[in-house]
């Protein structure tokens, strides 16, 4: 099963990742400028297609569009009602020339779109109209990349099945660059005083996050994580699994965390991942008093069921 799911080490596509997020960070500023607002942001985050990812549906001046990253046939697909458009994505190809191609291209489809052309939530800092800087694009790096986000948004997918509460859809977030999905209680969240307004909008609600991410800077290594917010007591008191699963500090709170290398070494990968999710789930299910008797779906199978105490 190993040789299935790729590898994915930080080190030997980083500068392809880094210029593909910046990218993507463009693309999602230019739907969080033209899509109806949602809850918790999710009008701007990115959906996993079979060919790689795009934004929903978008009007702006009066054009319905949307925007596509083709990594099979590595190109940007802008479509509308009436054409389809794209831009090569190639090695050497520059965050600033991405930007400059892109809003030109909009122009002339008659969208005129201004969105604040700076990275977000990221360690770089450069405009993009001047970033000639990140401008790598490894395809077999790519592949890898798009074969497991495909990979891990059907196992989310199969998980999120079980639950009929409110659910997010499974979203790429650009800032971030993480695919995620969440469950909630359907209770409201305390106020998070001295947040941010994007913060604030993201945690209005009581919530069980789950995601994975292909590593960055801070934690070099792909890997699953879950947390609850707001965290309750005794949250890390509680078992994981696969036995390899694990939580981990992140300032005053903890996230349950399981790595790619060992889900890619697990008899059944795709097992182990939703052990995890549902384990993670039933620790901030438990402990967070949520009613999780009346969230089991139709679809659900015994294991999906949260038990009162499994410790």
């Amino acid at each position: 099963m190993t040789d299935q799911l790729p590898a994915l080490p930080l080190e030997a596509w980083e500068p392809t990742k880094d210029t593909l997020h910046l990218w993507s960070q463009i693309v999602g500023k230019i739907q969080l400028a033209s899509a109806a607002p949602r809850n918790h942001w999710w009008h701007t985050t990115l959906r996993v297609t079979e060919r790689g990812y795009s934004t929903g549906r978008m009007v702006h001046d009066g054009v319905r569009f949307s925007i596509a990253f083709d990594l099979v046939q590595h190109r940007l697909v802008v479509r509308t009602t009436e054409r389809e458009e794209d831009i090569p994505l190639r090695d050497g190809l520059s965050v600033s020339e991405f930007y400059y191609s892109l809003m030109a291209l909009l122009r002339e489809l008659g969208i005129h779109v201004k969105i604040k052309a700076e990275p977000f939530g990221v360690p770089m800092t450069t405009p993009f109209a001047d970033d000639t800087e990140h401008a790598s694009y490894d395809r077999e790096r790519i592949e890898d990349f798009r074969q497991s986000l495909l990979w891990v948004s059907e196992v989310f997918e199969e998980f999120q099945s079980w639950f009929n509460g409110k659910a997010s859809p499974i979203q790429l977030f650009w800032h971030s660059f993480d695919l995620a999905t969440a469950r909630f209680s359907g209770r409201p969240a305390p106020e998070m005083e001295g947040a941010d307004p994007v913060t604030k909008e993201a945690y209005t609600h009581e919530v069980i996050s789950f995601g994975w991410w292909a590593g960055d800077r801070n934690f070099p290594a792909a890997s699953f994580y879950s947390y609850t917010h707001p965290e309750p007591e005794k949250l890390t008191e509680q078992p994981l699994r696969p036995p390899q699963a694990r939580w981990e500090p992140t300032g005053m709170t903890h996230q349950a965390r399981l790595s790619w290398v060992d889900v890619r070494s697990s008899p059944d990968p795709r097992d182990a991942v939703l052990d995890f999710m549902q384990s993670a789930y039933a620790a901030g299910g438990r402990t967070a008093g949520w009613p999780y008797d009346d969230f089991h779906s139709t679809w659900c199978p015994p294991r999906g069921r949260v038990q009162p105490s499994s410790a």
